[in-house]
């Protein structure tokens, strides 16, 4: 289990047989990012905010990136996005939707929210390892994100 302040990559995924290839795929990758993967939209922003049961968790301890699905329970993904980047503490994280929806309006609506990448899940399990590799070396070896600082609300 990784420790929730050691966090590179948050995974928001319902969808157990989906998590369990991401986190495969991820282990795969040559950057063995540590994962945090939470199962619904709420327990995402507890997490990114500590707050709920991560209420103990430092909030400048951040992911370099969450990967979230849209479709999720108790808070949908367009509106943990929106949250995420309507938040001065949280916006510069980046987030790359990772979906199965092809959909325009699904598309249009998190590239509204500010969303930094739109992936469709590939269905072959090699094209996902690879795809979900390339995300992994992207987001955490060569991006450069700005360095956390506590911001007001």
């Amino acid at each position: 289990m990784v420790r929730e302040e050691e966090v590179d990559v948050l995974l928001v995924e319902d969808n157990a047989n989906d998590a369990e290839f991401a986190l495969r795929a991820l282990r795969k990758a040559s950057v063995s990012p540590r994962v945090m993967h939470v199962e619904d939209g709420a327990r995402a922003l507890d997490y990114l905010f500590g707050e709920g049961e991560f209420s103990a968790r430092s909030p400048q301890a951040r992911p370099s990136v969450v990967l979230l699905d849209l479709k999720l329970p108790k808070v949908d993904g367009i509106e943990v996005l929106r949250r995420l980047k309507e938040d001065a503490r949280t916006r510069d994280i980046p987030v790359v939707v990772l979906t199965s929806s092809k959909e325009p309006r699904d598309i249009e609506a998190c590239y509204l929210n500010r969303a930094n990448s739109y992936v469709v899940k590939p269905v072959n399990f090699e094209a996902f390892t690879r795809a979900m590799g390339d995300l992994a070396r992207y987001w955490i070896e060569i991006n450069q994100a700005p360095v956390a600082r506590p911001a007001a609300r």
